[in-house]
């Protein structure tokens, strides 16, 4: 028997004849038996097999799909009761969040905390309870809490920057409500800001002037710069100036705005008594300060009412209300300068003069 290669005439002759007899026959008259490399590959690993792996092959022994099942069969086992437990975390955690809130709620208003403060702080601690719970709960299952907060820490970094300005606003909202400069209904002047507060939110504050606009700051211009604060304090100091004329009495004045203070119901004497005293000498007036006392709710009331009374008070009793004044001096009258007369011969004379050298 002669083993061709499957690539020989011969071979292929051999392998497409129906019948052995029919099989080609070499120069020596052998007939040629054949047999292809997919046919000996078989063969080969039949003969090599042993009877142990042909049984694992048949009862399933060993297998990929065995192996597939054992490994989702511990991973159940393993992870359900992980999933449960987390399962317990989150409900029991979000209960005892909102008890929390609650409880700090309840706190705040015995303290008296502004609403604002307390819808801010109550809505801060939620979230940040309800964060803690969310990763306690992913630790359980076995997610790496380290890599979620690494994550998170560099998305807030990224958000941060991209939103300072923003970001500024809201420390200075915090700011704001926890220090409490100023509070709703003050009345406030930070720059060229004046007006009341009507509202205090997390990254700007509402402001209400007198001619009826509404002006909206941001928070942090608020928290950083230095403001005035005119309705911190129950009363109120009101000042005004009341300028007579240069030569009034002094003493006639005084009296006038003593008695104008009396007769005002709004001051409170109570407070502080009031003043009154020079405070300048102008270039046509005597300028005389007063000083009074009222509560922060009668301000606006008194300051309407009192420059009327002091006009009408000096008109009544003749003290001179000064206006500006310019004096005028009249000059008396001058001899006219004389010039004296020159004629041409005298000129001519001159110029002789001056070309002998003469007039050096």
């Amino acid at each position: 028997m002669i083993l061709l290669d499957d690539n020989t005439p011969v071979l292929l002759a051999a392998a497409a004849t129906p019948h052995p007899d029919s099989l080609p026959k070499d120069e020596f008259g052998q007939m040629v038996h054949t047999q292809d490399s997919i046919t000996r590959a078989v063969s080969d690993s039949l003969k090599n097999m042993n009877l142990t792996d042909i049984k694992a092959v048949v009862t399933g022994e060993n297998t990929i799909i065995k192996d597939g099942l054992r490994a989702l069969t511990d991973l159940t086992v393993s992870f359900v009761p992980k999933l449960i437990v987390a399962i317990l975390i989150l409900w029991l955690g979000m209960k005892l969040a909102k008890m929390l809130k609650k409880v700090i709620v309840k706190g705040l208003d015995r303290r008296g905390a502004e609403p604002s403060l307390k819808t801010f702080l109550s809505s801060l601690v939620d979230v940040l309870l309800k964060a803690m719970i969310v990763i306690m709960a992913m630790d359980v299952i076995g997610i790496k809490a380290t890599s979620f907060i690494a994550l998170l820490g560099a998305m807030g970094l990224a958000i941060g920057m991209a939103l300072q300005g923003t970001l500024q606003n809201f420390a200075g909202g915090v700011i704001i409500l926890l220090m409490k400069p100023f509070k709703v209904d003050d009345y406030i002047e930070c720059g060229q800001y004046k007006g009341y507060i009507k509202e205090i939110r997390i990254f700007h504050t509402i402001m209400r002037p007198f001619n009826g606009r509404t002006i909206i700051i941001p928070n942090s211009e608020l928290a950083t710069k230095s403001l005035i604060n005119h309705t911190k304090e129950p009363q109120i100091r009101l000042d005004v100036v009341a300028s007579v004329a240069y030569g009034t009495d002094l003493h006639k004045a005084k009296a006038v705005l003593q008695q104008v203070i009396a007769d005002e119901p709004l001051i409170r004497h109570d407070f502080k008594e009031p003043v009154i005293a020079v405070s300048d000498l102008g270039n046509s007036s005597v300028d005389i300060s007063v000083w009074v006392w009222t509560t922060v709710e009668d301000y606006w009331e008194v300051w309407k009412h009192i420059r009327e009374d002091i006009y009408i008070a000096f008109n009544n009793a003749g003290v001179e209300i000064p206006f500006p004044q310019v004096t005028v001096h009249q000059g008396k009258d001058n001899e006219p300068f004389l010039m004296a007369h020159r004629t041409a011969e005298a000129h001519q004379e001159i110029t002789e003069e001056e070309s002998m050298g003469e007039g050096a």
